[in-house]
């Protein structure tokens, strides 16, 4: 403080080189460097806010801001379920790559599935990224952790061409109508219950994909790659040129299957209700919504269409999804190439007479 009683400003000095020594750029670098690291230390709050509190005051309120409804709910379940109950009282700060594993070793050990790990693993990185975000952590713990595929995986379910004929002979409409759609554009059901007239044209023969109804409220598409427009087959065309007849829409912005009411229909009534007894009376086991996405993944597979293009028509955003998809159709495949092999080979054995009837003149053994 000055004489006169106002404050003076202390100014500090540090040596860092010999002029003689040292360029300006330098030195300004070192400078800059300095500076940096003193504004971090400054940035950086020193608190020991719990990951609970974290959670509850500042990401819950804020979530909804970036996440769909569907995905605050699974992350709030995974949160409530397995994550505070165990790592809730430790400071943020603390938390670390070696608590995150921690918490899926744990779960691993009690035999959750390898999806439930991934969700759980999903919902610490967007928590974290929130915390990093707001300067509580330097970095994303949850970043890197690789969780292994499990040993077997559930067999995907789904029916043939014929089961899925026999199936809408059982069905009554709109069931019978959605089935149709879905076995032949490969929507998901979200997709399918969203979708509006002025999306359907039947002139040009397409569909476009924009909306998802899920949870009760209409959403955007799944991913980026969901928002699409497939083609429709001139038999899928006439399907909704009938259904289209008997609804008389008066807009172009209702929905092309609707209650009464003009409101979406609820997919796990459709199915309780029509779809499941539907596949009972056929007798053969109950498939689910998604299972339609397999059948004609099938039948694209089937038909020599190349993986671009199924992932094009499903709307998936990564080619692994889709090969996934494809992964029952694998062991046809290789039968095919085993036939073919066969049948090349077994021509070469007969151009030099070595084919089975020579051998067995021979009694089975080489001459």
């Amino acid at each position: 403080m000055n004489p006169g009683g106002s404050i003076a400003r202390i100014r500090r000095a540090e040596t860092i080189g010999l002029v003689s020594q040292m360029k300006r750029q330098e030195a300004l670098e070192i400078l800059q460097a300095r500076v940096s690291a003193v504004s971090q230390q400054q940035r950086q709050p020193q608190v020991s806010l719990t990951l609970s509190e974290f959670v509850r005051a500042e990401w819950k309120p804020n979530g909804a801001l970036a996440l769909k409804k569907s995905s605050m709910r699974i992350y709030s379940y995974q949160l409530e379920k397995h994550i505070l109950p165990t790592l809730g009282e430790l400071p943020l700060r603390n938390v670390g790559i070696a608590q995150v594993e921690a918490c899926l070793s744990n779960l691993k050990q009690k035999g959750h599935a390898a999806s439930t790990l991934r969700s759980v693993r999903a919902t610490f990185a967007t928590v974290l990224r929130s915390a990093v975000q707001r300067g509580y952590v330097d970095r994303n713990p949850a970043h890197g952790i690789v969780i292994r595929e499990g040993d077997s995986k559930k067999e995907r379910r789904f029916y043939s061409a014929d089961q899925v004929r026999k199936l809408l002979g059982e069905l009554t409409e709109p069931c019978a109508t959605v089935v149709t759609v879905a076995a032949l554009t490969g929507m998901r059901i979200g997709e399918i219950l969203a979708l509006r007239w002025k999306r359907v044209d039947l002139l040009g023969g397409t569909i476009e994909v924009a909306e998802n109804y899920s949870s009760g409220e209409f959403v955007s598409p799944k991913t980026k790659s969901s928002r699409r427009v497939i083609p429709i087959s001139s038999a899928l065309r006439s399907v909704l040129e009938t259904h289209r007849a008997g609804m008389k829409p008066k807009t172009p912005e209702e929905l092309v299957f609707q209650t009464s009411l003009g409101t979406p229909l609820n997919d796990k009534n459709l199915y309780n209700r029509e779809l499941a007894p539907a596949c009972d009376r056929i007798g053969q086991p109950r498939v689910s919504w998604h299972s339609f996405r397999h059948t004609y993944a099938t039948l694209l597979h089937n038909n020599g269409e190349t993986l671009k293009t199924a992932q094009a028509l499903l709307g998936h955003s990564d080619l692994e999804t889709t090969l996934n998809t494809y992964a029952h159709t694998v062991s046809d495949s290789q039968r095919s190439a085993v036939e073919r092999v066969s049948g090349v080979l077994l021509g070469v054995l007969d151009s030099v007479g070595l084919n089975s009837a020579s051998a067995a003149k021979s009694g089975g053994r080489p001459n």
